[in-house]
């Protein structure tokens, strides 16, 4: 019997046809890839009415908006045309791909005068909004940040309506000093000035307009881009409904008004359901006795009648207020979307902490300088990069256990390149403290952390911490 040509020349097409296809899959498979050019530069900027040196990134102040979505490779091609080195901090990401990408000195190594260095960061499994800073020589107070939004992917719900608008708003204090003289205040031990003002997306009162519809709803992003000062977020005769905390959507509360901290991200839903008209939206500072305070305008298209009456007032010194707020943020663990999942479990009550580590902060004098310390530890940065050190093994440059963990109980603080040990996979308990009389905030850079803890009569946080790295 003859072997039938028929059945081989099919059996043979089909494996052909499984074969392309396989490979046709494996080379979409990978995660796409978003390449940026910047060229950092010295530029003219009139924030406050007053001409100041700016440092821009592509011409622009602030800088380009990063968009991205999840598990989008950036590929950021940073080129340094300033006079001095610059090295930028990923606010948020949290750069599981590689950690020499972070932004901070000592596991980054700023970009020369004249050079270049690219940035490759995966932004794995997260959403959200957060902003991209520079981390050296008071740069932040020149400019060189932006905003980034990480969209979820298509086929991942959000647990809300597409917006009809998506606005990043970039907020926070201004000096009209210029970089060069606040870092010498501070190199000589002196504190910062009181802030001239306060910006909104670079710019002073009335400086920007944006324009909604009536009846629709618009998401805005609002970013604490500031150096020194809490502010607070409203928009006149309109309501705020929380949806997102820096990559975690929340239970959706409504507010009047935000206060957001140095550094953290909101995203809240707007929606434009009053007259016809123009509002104001405000941002004021808090706790502080002089209040600053800028406005831009909520434009209603169509609208022919401008901002008017006296601009919303929000609240100043009231501590107790700020904390209830923040008790009221909780994560909507309904929703899709990354969170820190420590264990493998989010019984987070069940989960023993290895150990306990207390961190608490001073300002001290030492050597007639005035410095700031953790647990009496100064940091006192070292020649070499400590990622550097450590994976070359140079001896002489740190060592761990070089700050305590827990405060030293008032003795005399002392300048030190402090560094503290942990183990891989370890689940720490970390409680902060502050006894000064002014909001301080933390940037654990890189991690996933939650809070667990907040309580007002001692000042304190308790955060959960999950090492991912060694």
């Amino acid at each position: 019997m003859r072997p039938c040509k028929c059945k081989c020349n099919v059996l043979s097409a089909l494996i052909l046809l499984v074969t392309f296809l396989f490979i046709a899959s494996s080379v979409h498979c990978e995660d796409p890839y978003r390449y940026l050019t910047w060229k950092v530069t010295y530029g003219d900027i009139y924030p406050l009415g007053v001409k100041q040196q700016g440092i821009l990134i592509n011409g622009q102040f602030p800088g380009p908006q990063i968009d991205a979505v999840t598990n989008d490779n950036l590929i950021i091609n940073v080129y340094n045309y300033l006079r001095e080195p610059f090295l930028i901090s990923w606010n948020g990401l949290q750069h599981r791909r590689n950690s020499w990408q972070d932004g901070v000195y000592g596991t980054n190594c700023p970009i020369p005068p004249g050079r270049n260095l690219t940035y490759a960061i995966q932004v794995k499994d997260q959403i959200g909004s957060y902003f991209y800073f520079p981390s050296l020589g008071m740069h932040k107070a020149a400019g060189a940040f932006g905003g980034i939004r990480i969209w979820s992917r298509p086929q991942i719900p959000v647990p809300f309506p597409s917006p009809a608008g998506d606005i990043t708003i970039l907020a926070g204090d201004w000096f009209k000093l210029d970089h060069r003289r606040l870092r010498r205040l501070l190199e000589n031990g002196h504190n910062l000035p009181f802030p001239d003002g306060l910006l909104i997306n670079g710019r002073g009162w009335n400086g920007n307009t944006f324009t909604v519809d009536q009846g629709k709803t618009y998401r805005f992003r609002i970013s604490n881009v500031g150096l020194t000062t809490s502010i607070n977020f409203r928009i006149q005769g309109h309501s705020l409904k929380l949806v997102e905390v820096e990559g975690s959507h929340t239970l959706q509360n409504t507010y009047s008004s935000l206060d957001v901290h140095l550094g953290q991200s909101y995203s809240v839903l707007v929606t434009a359901d009053q007259p016809v008209k123009d509002y104001y939206m405000v941002v004021s500072t808090r706790f502080t006795r002089r209040i600053l305070t800028t406005t831009s305008v909520l434009h209603y298209s169509y609208s022919k009648t401008g901002v008017s009456g006296p601009v919303p007032p929000g609240p100043t010194l009231d501590i107790a207020s700020s904390v209830y707020q923040a008790r009221t943020i909780r994560w909507n663990l309904t929703a899709s979307g990354p969170r820190p999942n420590p264990q493998g479990s989010y019984h987070y009550g069940l989960i023993k902490p290895s150990r306990t580590i207390m961190l608490a902060n001073s300002a001290p004098y030492i050597n007639g300088k005035q410095r700031y310390a953790v647990n009496g530890v100064s940091y006192n940065e070292p020649d070499t990069p400590l990622k550097l050190a450590d994976y070359f093994n140079i001896p002489g440059v740190f060592y761990v256990g070089s700050i305590p963990t827990y405060p030293n109980g008032g003795n005399n603080a002392y300048l030190q390149t402090s560094v503290m040990g942990a183990n891989f996979h370890e689940l720490v308990e970390i409680v902060f403290q502050n006894w000064e009389d002014s909001v301080q905030s933390w940037h654990i850079d890189g991690y996933s952390f939650f809070v667990v803890g907040y309580a007002l009569f001692i000042h304190m946080y308790l955060i959960y911490f999950f090492l991912s790295v060694c």
